[in-house]
């Protein structure tokens, strides 16, 4: 049998899984899993390590390995450290279509870092995502939970200019 190695949970961040854990029947209480590794990473400043999502899955009965499953799925949770500001630029079709790759090159030159990069000053993390369900609006990046839609470079440089 194989140990796993985990960090320990705050009090705060269990009392906040377990609320979220009422919402399910008891058996089903891995269902919580993605508010879980949410809080922990909220905790963690922003990133995920394999210890805090052992941890999350000793507290929720879940094999490891599913758990690590969810977070490398989703776009939203981050396995490595990231600026302040994680700027997720859409590249799907209708985005494409309406010039991303441009606002992509755009942000890429203005912060000198690539794709998945981080500024040297930790602020801003760069990265390029499926789909961010704004088609209508598109070109759209998203920083934190609020979109930035119908880009062009003039609004870019004033969105990084807005967030310092």
């Amino acid at each position: 049998m194989t140990t796993v190695s985990t960090m320990p949970l705050s009090a705060q961040v269990r009392a906040e899984i377990d609320k979220w854990m009422l919402r399910y029947p008891p058996e089903q209480k891995r269902s919580a899993v993605m508010e879980a590794l949410r809080l922990v990473q909220e905790e963690n400043g922003g990133s995920l390590t394999n210890s805090m999502m052992d941890a999350v899955a000793v507290y929720l009965g879940m094999a490891p390995i599913a758990v690590y499953e969810v977070a490398s799925f989703y776009t939203m949770y981050n396995l490595a450290p990231v600026g302040r500001y994680v700027i997720n630029v859409c590249t799907n079709i209708s985005c494409m279509l309406s010039d991303s790759e441009k606002m992509l090159a755009h942000l890429k030159e203005r912060l000198g870092i690539g794709l998945n990069e981080t500024t040297a000053d930790g602020k801003f993390t760069l990265r390029e995502v499926e789909c961010l369900a704004a088609c209508a609006n598109a070109p759209v990046a998203q920083v934190g939970k609020k979109y930035y839609e119908n880009l062009t470079a003039e609004k870019l440089d004033a969105l990084l200019k807005e967030l310092g």
